[in-house]
């Protein structure tokens, strides 16, 4: 009976491992206004289904870290899966302007393209590659 119940939780936790959405993951950005950058950890939001991002490391324009107060927000929400690597209807929140942009994401590879726009007229885009 062990046996059995060992290779049945193998078996789901190897199931939700072959689900998991390819842009789940850390993410590295391009540098922000103020040369900055981040690793952005990308997982399931808590619906199981949209994905969320939060900052995780913050890097001086030198590439050194720095404690930011902003490591631990939470930056990218509610980003729908479409399929075929585009994911829309999310926000994600800038710091450098501390502005939230209704958004979208293309994963190509290992390059996730990020963009937002406010009130559609204002946007702005990134290339985030993929963290190692």
């Amino acid at each position: 009976m062990k046996t059995m119940i060992l290779a049945l939780a193998a078996l789901t936790l190897s199931s939700a491992a072959a689900l998991a959405d390819p842009a789940e993951g850390r993410w590295s950005t391009q540098p922000d206004d103020n040369g900055n950058t981040g690793i952005i950890e990308i997982t399931l939001c808590t619906d199981g289904v949209r994905l969320c991002g939060t900052l995780i490391e913050s890097h001086q324009g030198d590439g050194s870290v720095f404690e930011s107060p902003n490591v631990g927000r939470r930056i990218v929400w509610d980003m729908e899966p479409e399929g075929d690597g585009a994911y829309s209807n999310g926000q994600v929140w800038a710091p450098d302007r501390d502005k939230t942009y209704s958004s979208h994401m293309t994963l190509s590879g290992n390059s996730l393209s990020v963009s937002g726009c406010v009130l559609r007229v204002f946007c702005r885009s990134q290339e985030w590659t993929r963290a190692q």
